[in-house]
């Protein structure tokens, strides 16, 4: 079972930035789909960003295109989600999840199993 933390998540400004990182232990990271998901008050829990276990590709909401990028560090075991020209409609809580299935590659994020959550980290964009 791999365990995730989340960090870099705060207040910000319409139009400004955060990174938000990622940092995965209890297996090999380098082998496995990594995700960021977020889930403002009352709504459900919405995919944000995925990248697969080799990095090659990422999948991305269409809310967020041109505006986050995902990236991974397998030599820190850490996935990252920068954000840029942040909207206070990106205002929510953001989860990390990592795919169940090692070295497994999928076409469309829909379809890995994200088996495993951080705790969730806050990101509060102010008008």
């Amino acid at each position: 079972q791999v365990q995730l933390v989340e960090s870099g998540g705060g207040l910000v400004q319409a139009g400004g930035s955060l990174r938000l990182s990622c940092a995965a232990s209890g297996r090999t990271f380098s082998s496995y789909a990594m995700g960021w998901f977020r889930q403002a008050p009352g709504k459900e829990r919405d995919f944000v960003e995925a990248i697969s276990w080799s990095g090659g590709v990422t999948y991305y909401a269409d809310s967020v295109k041109g505006r986050f990028t995902i990236s991974r560090d397998n030599a820190k075991n850490t996935v990252y989600l920068q954000m840029n020209s942040l909207k206070p409609e990106d205002t929510a809580v953001y989860y990390c999840t990592a795919e169940t299935r090692a070295e497994y590659y999928c076409p469309g994020y829909g379809c890995y199993n994200w088996g495993s959550w951080g705790q969730g980290t806050q990101v509060t964009v102010s008008s």
